[in-house]
């Protein structure tokens, strides 16, 4: 792989980072970091229905979920970027052999190639 490309998707990989961790910061300050009480914007301090309860603790729950899935992603933006310092990016972290540039370009932090990620995705 040649040095413009990789340093063409480092950039790539630093700005998803980026963009990944301005929104985390955005969905902890507006949501996970807030009480339920706040977050309804309830100040009377008496219960509400169980209905309505249901439904915050589902939205709380789903927020957690996209939090958690965005951390993972981050994580690995963080190991691209350490494989590119190291000089293995774009090996298959499976067989070894060279991940196809388009999947670079379309998924820069991806650890395997093609046919390894579809064997990986049979298991389960």
């Amino acid at each position: 792989m040649n040095k413009k490309l990789v340093t063409q998707l480092k950039k790539q990989l630093e700005e998803l980072k980026a963009n990944l961790m301005h929104e985390l910061q955005h969905l902890s300050e507006n949501n996970l970091n807030r009480s339920q009480r706040d977050s309804t914007g309830d100040l009377s301090g008496y219960s509400y229905h169980m209905a309505d309860v249901g439904t915050d603790n589902f939205g709380r729950e789903m927020e957690l979920n996209i939090a958690s899935n965005e951390n993972e992603r981050v994580r690995m933006i963080e190991e691209a970027l350490e494989r590119i310092d190291e000089g293995t990016f774009g090996k298959c972290l499976s067989c070894e052999g060279d991940i196809d540039v388009e999947r670079l370009k379309a998924v820069p932090y991806t650890r395997q190639c093609i046919e390894c990620a579809r064997k990986a995705e049979k298991k389960y």
